[in-house]
């Protein structure tokens, strides 16, 4: 009888959700005005620090993407419109264009969702007053449309750098995915026995038969592609501007 692969192997001690480790939302103030910084935290799975902050008026806590010169006890404002300056959260129908921007909403209140990772920006390259909308030049190199009224921190995320320096050993690589509840190493199914795997086995590396796999196949015989409708390289992608 085969082995159990590692699709059914899911249990507690190896796959806990990183979820149970965050330190909690992280989005802007729903108020605006001046807010200053508590502290600046680390997060487990996440490259960007972070910053607790309170509003000065409404006492109102939240935790946000630090920006690249955030300190302890600095001032800042949120949702601001006169004031151009690092670290202060405005909407962009309000900042000029050519700016660095990070932690951008792709909808007015969702928190910021773009160029939230360690040492990501984006660049405002076009406003348009009329349809109050903003263009922006996105980490990835393509344009991407806006509404006007989302809002995004001035400046880069902090934490640039990060990857820089060098895993060197396996160890590090280890714990690295282990913070993000992603299985590491992980063997390829035809470098394995026929036993251990439905790709294993063989003369030299192949799986021997069809990819794909049906959706109503038992559980241990879904590995590859799972009722894929297609396969093979997509033509047409976005070109990176």
């Amino acid at each position: 009888m085969s082995k159990i692969i590692r699709k059914l192997r899911i249990y507690k001690k190896r796959f806990k959700l990183p979820e149970s480790r965050k330190l909690g939302l992280v989005s802007y103030p729903s108020s605006s005005g001046q807010a200053k910084i508590l502290n600046i935290v680390h997060e487990r799975g996440r490259g960007a620090p972070l910053c607790h902050i309170e509003m000065v008026d409404t006492k109102e806590r939240s935790l946000v993407i630090a920006t690249e010169g955030n300190y302890i006890g600095q001032k800042i404002q949120i949702g601001n419109e006169d004031e151009l300056k690092i670290g202060n959260c405005m909407p962009l129908n309000k900042v000029p264009e050519g700016t660095v921007v990070c932690a951008v909403e792709r909808a007015p209140n969702d928190g910021g969702r773009i160029a939230v990772s360690s040492g990501a920006s984006c660049s405002i390259i076009g406003v348009n007053k009329d349809a109050n909308t903003v263009t922006l030049k996105m980490p990835s190199g393509q344009k991407c449309t806006l509404p006007g009224d989302v809002r995004a921190f001035i400046g880069i995320a902090a934490g640039g750098g990060r990857t820089e320096k060098p895993l060197l050993k396996a160890g590090r690589a280890y714990y690295k995915y282990k913070s993000k509840g992603i299985y590491w190493p992980r063997v390829r199914g035809v470098a394995m026995n026929p036993v251990d795997h439905p790709h294993g086995g063989g003369n030299h590396q192949h799986i021997g038969h069809p990819s794909t796999v049906s959706k109503n196949a038992p559980p241990g015989q879904q590995v590859g592609q799972i009722g894929a409708r297609r396969t093979g390289l997509r033509k047409g992608a976005k070109k990176v501007v």
